[in-house]
């Protein structure tokens, strides 16, 4: 079996590029010669699946509070329209009513937020320049929890023409030896807007 170096694939049969990444895939006794040192990244344009969207969004926390907001809102709003409707008790309705309108509309506008997001760094990663940064913070997020799993939130910083930038990504795959505090790690980042940032590969 072979696994992509970057994004971490599997295939039973060897390929010479990943299809969810775009990147080189390489025999073996190749990757085994790299050692512990960071595998630089394709050239752009990389070659980045469409579901990558939505597997960074539910990597991240905000996103999970956002479905949290919208399956509040779904339980509440009904609720108070027919507790509202109800004459008898409308007083016990509308605040009912108002809550579940207040939860849809916050879980809509996290859920666009982070989708926007999530697109913002899939361009990172398809067209973004390469420089080489360092992890500076690894932090687990307890209070969210993913099919048993905490999300992480990874901190970096990278400098491009002489200035240092700072960036984060999240997962839910625990940072291997790799991403530890202190190691090199190849950052993607926007030429024309350098804090747009994403580490390659992406963990």
């Amino acid at each position: 079996m072979f696994t992509c170096p970057y994004c971490g694939t599997s295939y039973v049969v060897f390929q010479p590029n990943c299809s969810q990444c775009g990147g080189p895939l390489h025999p073996p006794e190749v990757i085994e010669a790299a050692g512990e040192s960071p595998l630089a990244p394709p050239a752009a344009p990389r070659t980045i699946s469409n579901s990558y969207t939505f597997k960074l969004m539910f990597s991240d926390g905000w996103t999970i509070a956002g479905l949290v907001f919208l399956l509040m809102g779904v339980i509440f709003a009904p609720l108070g329209l027919v507790l509202t409707v109800a004459i008898v008790t409308a007083f016990v309705g509308v605040p009912f009513l108002l809550l579940g309108l207040a939860f849809l509309i916050a879980s809509v506008g996290v859920l666009i937020w982070r989708y926007r997001t999530s697109q913002q760094q899939v361009q990172v990663l398809k067209w973004g320049e390469t420089t080489l940064g360092q992890v500076t913070n690894l932090q687990e997020n307890y209070s969210v929890t993913v099919n048993g799993r905490h999300p992480w939130s990874i901190n970096y910083q990278y400098a491009v023409n002489g200035q240092t930038y700072q960036g984060k990504v999240s997962t839910l795959n625990q940072p291997g030896n790799k991403l530890q505090q202190g190691r090199k790690i190849y950052v993607l980042y926007m030429g024309d807007h350098p804090t747009l940032s994403s580490l390659f590969p992406h963990p």
